[in-house]
């Protein structure tokens, strides 16, 4: 079973890929710039976070991965006070299937590829506070809050 909390991950009998996909997620949020530190502004409240876990497994039941992103709980917000509209940038299966239909009419070479850090990328035209991630608070600055939006 997955651990379920920051706390259950590091207490696993797996805590070695736990504590290296945990470090992999916080070094890309930091290489990516996905958030600063800051006060947190009167009248606003910080969102708390939850870490999801998950094992990809090899055919012989041994770990092959160990997967951590951190998510922020944005369910706690309300419509029309801290958000105004939701947008996932996702394409239609009907333009995939174009695409593919001109590249084969067209004999040309189609790549995929997987971009980990996609979703720590999009823009936010709301203010978003978060909590530090618990094992990640910096130190001297305990008070602060992430801003995702600078």
């Amino acid at each position: 079973e997955d651990p379920r909390t920051y706390n259950e991950a590091m207490q696993s009998r797996d805590d070695a890929f736990g504590k290296e996909a945990i470090d992999d997620e916080i070094g890309y949020i930091m290489k990516n710039n996905t958030w600063v530190l800051c006060d947190l502004p009167p009248g606003c409240k910080p969102l708390g976070y939850k870490w999801i876990f998950k094992r990809k497994m090899k055919v012989d039941e041994t770990i092959e991965k160990f997967k951590a992103r951190l998510v922020i709980q944005g369910f706690r917000e309300k419509e029309w006070i801290d958000y105004f509209d939701t947008y996932a940038p996702v394409a239609r299966i009907t333009t995939i299937r174009l695409l593919l239909a001109l590249a084969a009419i067209h004999n040309l070479v189609i790549h995929q590829m997987d971009v980990k850090t996609t979703f720590l990328n999009g823009d936010l035209d709301e203010e978003v506070y978060m909590k530090q991630p618990e094992g990640f608070v910096m130190p001297d600055n305990e008070h602060k809050v992430c801003d995702t939006d600078f």
